[in-house]
């Protein structure tokens, strides 16, 4: 029996929402080339700046491009630095390229993974090379995916890809507008809130969750907000040695993240 077109408007709202929620806008000719040449790398559409320069890497963007048979639209530079969201870096060059792990909270809510996983938080991260390291340590490990807040954090710029070892790509990344309020609804679901704290009298070593756990790490200085510190079930502490006070936000998110497998 032939499957009937959905027609039900919410329902096609939902699904566009959803696949302009994984779309990943990139900018620059070298990073739009590079992603264009990794057929792994699904890209939707390029955007061209209508008063690039024929020649060179942009012949060889719109090459490779028509080849893939990827749609190309083209724009006066003002409606390109809308959508690069950087006109002084564009260099007159986007791409949307689409991410199938990328999501937005609701839909990892709707459908949660099974058993005692783990999530690495970040709040108020930044510093590019440190997202795109954490990225990478991440998407290496059993670790589930990346909670990223779209308030206070580094942009997913060049740096961010290449400090990422272009992992960023399929990456698991759960795309929400407020930490703490994303916090509060992982824990309706059961899920622990952990963030790491000196203060704290409990070692990492000793903390076995007994439910699914999100860790929460915090800006290169600042540490975590005090509104997402407030949401936190558990406060652990990685012990220093050598008075050394703390390490780096992304070393901190790959012992996380690796946490058990060794």
């Amino acid at each position: 029996m032939k499957k009937q077109a959905d027609h039900n408007p919410q329902n096609n709202y939902q699904q566009r929402k959803r696949f302009f929620g994984r779309l990943l806008t990139i900018y620059g000719r070298k990073p739009v080339l590079e992603a264009l040449q990794d057929r792994n790398i699904p890209c939707y559409r390029v955007h061209l700046a209508d008063t690039n320069k024929p020649g060179g890497i942009i012949e060889e963007i719109k090459a490779l491009a028509k080849k893939r048979e990827i749609e190309i639209c083209y724009h006066d530079r003002l409606a390109l630095s809308r959508i690069s969201r950087n006109g002084k870096q564009d260099q007159g060059v986007a791409a949307d390229l689409d991410c199938p792990h990328h999501l937005q909270l609701e839909d990892f809510v709707a459908n949660p993974p099974s058993g005692h996983f783990s999530l690495i938080a970040l709040d108020g991260v930044t510093n590019p090379q440190n997202l795109g390291m954490i990225i990478r340590s991440v998407t290496a490990s059993p670790c589930h995916g990346i909670l990223l807040p779209r308030q206070g954090m580094a942009s997913i710029s060049p740096l961010v890809i290449k400090a990422s070892a272009g992992t960023l790509f399929k990456s698991r990344l759960i795309h929400c507008d407020n930490l703490a309020d994303a916090l509060t609804t992982l824990k309706e679901l059961g899920i622990t809130a952990c963030t790491l704290s000196s203060h704290s009298e409990q070692r990492l070593a000793d903390f076995q969750p007994t439910a699914p756990v999100v860790y929460v790490l915090g800006n290169e200085t600042e540490g975590v907000s005090p509104q997402v510190h407030a949401c936190c079930d558990a406060h652990v502490r990685i012990p220093m040695h050598n008075k050394v006070e703390s390490l780096n936000v992304a070393v901190t998110a790959a012992l996380l993240a690796f946490r058990g497998e060794y």
